[in-house]
């Protein structure tokens, strides 16, 4: 998946409006015109198109930990944000912002039917290179973002988004 695909799931999911993006990236140490926000939600092969960076991706991630929990005092996860992004760096941003436990997590993933063992979903959640550490795939990561959708736009409106478009 790509950071582009990856950005228009989380704003569909979360309802997030192009400006509200733009403050978010700003929280999280990058400037950014909402032009630019327009830009990454069209599809490849849309004129106009820009490709979403990992430090872009990383700011955006960043800054909706700090929309929705509040500044931290401690700034040790920005170096962080330098890394280039993987799906579990993604999975772990959203799991902090949205504080998700264990239970809520399985709840998501059971929505886009998808099924994992805690154990396996504790292992996303470990260290690179710690002997436990398993890799999140693309797929994974989409059924937690359509569960995702599926919990937080039924919230709102009582209807199945699956069908409707992402963008």
């Amino acid at each position: 998946m790509t950071n582009n695909d990856i950005l228009r799931r989380i704003r569909y999911a979360l309802d997030l409006h192009d400006t509200t993006i733009v403050e978010m990236c700003k929280l999280g140490g990058h400037e950014l015109e909402k032009t630019a926000v327009t830009a990454f939600l069209k599809k490849e092969d849309e004129e106009g198109y820009l490709e979403c960076s990992d430090p872009t991706m990383n700011a955006f991630l960043d800054g909706l930990i700090i929309h929705k929990r509040g500044q931290k005092e401690d700034k040790a996860d920005q170096e962080h944000s330098a890394s280039p992004i993987t799906n579990n760096i993604i999975l772990k941003k959203l799991r902090i912002a949205l504080e998700l436990k264990e239970d809520a997590l399985l709840e998501i993933l059971g929505l886009a039917h998808a099924s994992i063992t805690k154990a396996k979903l504790s292992a996303l959640f470990r260290k690179e290179g710690h002997k436990n550490y398993k890799e999140c795939g693309n797929q994974f990561l989409r059924s937690f973002l359509k569960g995702l959708t599926i919990r937080f736009r039924d919230q709102k409106d009582g209807s199945r988004p699956e069908k409707q478009a992402h963008s």
